[in-house]
């Protein structure tokens, strides 16, 4: 992700370290950068690695021709990965692309980074910052959010009479229910379910 390359749209990966975490919308330190920089996180559903088939795949190939068995030093171990890399992308054609090369339909994407990175909110939603505390101010209460959002903002938007959609920028994170003042996260409401 530079400025030579330009920013995705979204990123998909698995619920692993770094890129998901326990809290809520399963953010993590990375995935909040993301978020900043206007790319959207996408996890797979946990345990189902087959929803991202094509990136396990090449993970596959990867170990088959690089690390069966390992190389001797890491110089040499970092050449097969370079030479992967080359045949992989630029050699060997791909079935999924028309038995074309990933080099040959590779475009830089026209998104840039941001100058400041900033999460925004369409104008109908409330906006809290998150303090110190890891909480926000909700109708003089205190509502638990989460550290990784520290000095950051939060967009809640009503969806029912006293209940209220929280997000980080794209990011749903849960729902404030004014009743408890607290928000519950999407997995413990499947748990409830």
């Amino acid at each position: 992700m530079s400025s030579r390359h330009g920013l995705p749209g979204r990123v998909r990966t698995d619920n692993g370290h770094p890129f998901a975490s326990k809290a809520l919308g399963r953010l993590s330190r990375l995935s909040v950068w993301w978020v900043q920089l206007g790319i959207q996180p996408e996890t797979i559903e946990p345990g189902k690695p087959q929803q991202n088939g094509r990136h396990e795949r090449m993970h596959r190939t990867l170990k088959a021709g690089t690390a069966r068995p390992p190389s001797k030093n890491l110089r040499a171990q970092q050449a097969r990965f370079d030479r992967f890399r080359k045949v992989f992308n630029e050699e060997r054609p791909h079935e999924a692309l028309g038995q074309e090369t990933p080099a040959s339909q590779y475009r830089p994407s026209d998104r840039r980074p941001p100058r400041t990175p900033r999460v925004r909110y369409p104008g109908h939603f409330e906006v809290r910052k998150v303090a110190s505390d890891k909480t926000i101010k909700w109708h003089d209460r205190k509502v638990f959010v989460s550290g990784l959002l520290r000095f950051d903002h939060v967009g809640l938007e009503e969806i029912a009479e006293g209940v209220w959609s929280v997000y980080y920028g794209p990011v749903f994170l849960g729902w404030l229910d004014e009743d408890d003042y607290r928000i519950m996260d999407v997995r413990a409401h499947r748990r409830r379910c």
